[in-house]
């Protein structure tokens, strides 16, 4: 049974055991393992570490609901892993991590289409792109396909393409819920686990002679004026895991020495969705991207009911906590959908949501930004998972059993 621990005490189900954080160590920490953060990727560790009966797994999540930042405003597409470096984590964990969606989550209720994805070609350069991608693809045993001018029209004739199309039939859709639930269920089978919600993190310390870690956590009713022992809550665990995502790198920061803090940075996406059916695609479309832009274009995707929304674009913005959807980018994006997508009517889009993306590289930095999943050197058993943006989705399942490997 899952256990919610924390601020949530009114809220619990007489069935749904309450449990505070513990007083007296069990064995030698009060858990095996603390998560940082209950985002599709935290879920997605919590689950992986709590299949193991023996460990005792805490996530801890400063929201009062998980999975309300990043792994709620983005486009949950499942990606193939055609964009990134042969070698890099992106291209590893999002080809495996597609491959357990579809294998072992889609069977068990995650809901999941897979709908393919064209990448447009509009002139030779973008052409040429496109080839590399599907030699690329070829090498990483991806399925792809290259379709003509001629073949194209036929298929999605309100889709411009005046040079060719590269196919993605393995690229998908899911609901990002779905899968955090699906994470969830499998978390709450081991008894010994526990979620807590609306608690955050405010001090991190390594204790180096019981080679065990401390957090210090202040809840909503800490923040509502409480005293004493709640003023003051404090867990020891064996090992963390960071994966606070767009607090990542504040909570690194809390523990590893100034010398080697990370600057977190912000790309915001703005989606906008289109309100007619004059205009029906049957997969998802993208724009080649443009070389030295740190995003795959203004594309089209469509949500588990059909619904066709555009986004997300890029905007460099100051704070993580900036969401209001900037509907002055309208015009830009109803700019870049109608150069592949020339039926679109301005006044058939609108503003819906905006999602943020956590950089490790800020705006003047053309270069790629890898994930990165290591354990902090000095720190045993702190495993940091850093600038975890597209396709961490996609990505979560293998990004899990990623660093159960590191913990063992």
């Amino acid at each position: 049974m899952l256990h919610w621990i924390g601020p949530l005490r009114s809220q619990l189900t007489p069935q749904i055991p309450f449990r505070c954080f513990a007083s007296t160590r069990q064995i030698n920490s009060d858990y095996s393992h603390a998560i940082i953060g209950a985002g599709v990727v935290g879920l997605a560790v919590g689950a992986e570490l709590a299949k193991e009966p023996s460990n005792r797994v805490l996530i801890i999540e400063k929201n009062s609901t998980y999975g309300s930042e990043t792994s709620s405003r983005n486009s949950e597409v499942i990606h193939a892993g055609l964009y990134y470096p042969e070698d890099s984590l992106k291209t590893q964990l999002c080809v495996s991590g597609k491959e357990l969606i579809y294998k072992e989550a889609a069977p068990n209720g995650v809901e999941v289409v897979q709908c393919g994805k064209w990448i447009v070609a509009q002139n030779e350069q973008q052409a040429e792109y496109l080839e590399k991608l599907h030699s690329k693809a070829k090498l990483l045993d991806i399925p792809t396909e290259m379709i003509s001018v001629e073949r194209a029209k036929r298929l999605e004739p309100a889709v411009k393409v005046q040079t060719a199309v590269l196919n993605s039939p393995t690229t998908g859709i899911l609901s990002a819920h779905s899968l955090m639930d699906y994470y969830i269920s499998i978390f709450q089978e081991n008894i010994n686990s526990d979620l807590v919600l609306g608690t955050r993190v405010t001090r991190l310390n390594y204790d180096s002679p019981s080679n065990n870690y401390r957090i210090f956590v202040e809840t909503e009713d800490t923040e509502e004026g409480a005293s004493g022992d709640d003023a003051d809550s404090s867990i020891t665990v064996d090992s963390v895991i960071n994966s606070a995502g767009l607090h990542a790198a504040s909570i690194s920061n809390l523990l590893l020495p100034e010398k080697r803090h990370f600057k977190q940075y912000y790309a915001k996406g703005n989606y906008f969705s289109y309100n007619s059916s004059a205009i029906k695609v049957n997969r998802l479309i993208y724009p080649s991207p443009t070389p030295g832009v740190k995003s795959l274009g203004t594309h089209l995707t469509i949500d588990l009911g059909g619904q066709i929304k555009f986004g997300p674009d890029l905007e460099w913005v100051d704070s993580c906590e900036d969401l209001a959807v900037n509907a002055s980018n309208l015009e830009a994006a109803y700019n870049e959908v109608t150069k592949y997508l020339p039926g679109v009517k301005l006044e058939d889009m609108a503003p819906i949501m905006a999602g943020i993306r956590p950089k490790l590289i800020g705006p003047s930095d053309n270069s790629f930004q890898d994930f990165v999943i290591r354990e902090e050197e000095c720190f045993p058993r702190f495993i940091n998972l850093l600038g975890i943006e597209s396709p961490g989705l996609t990505s979560s399942f293998a990004i899990a059993k990623y660093v159960r490997k590191l913990l063992e």
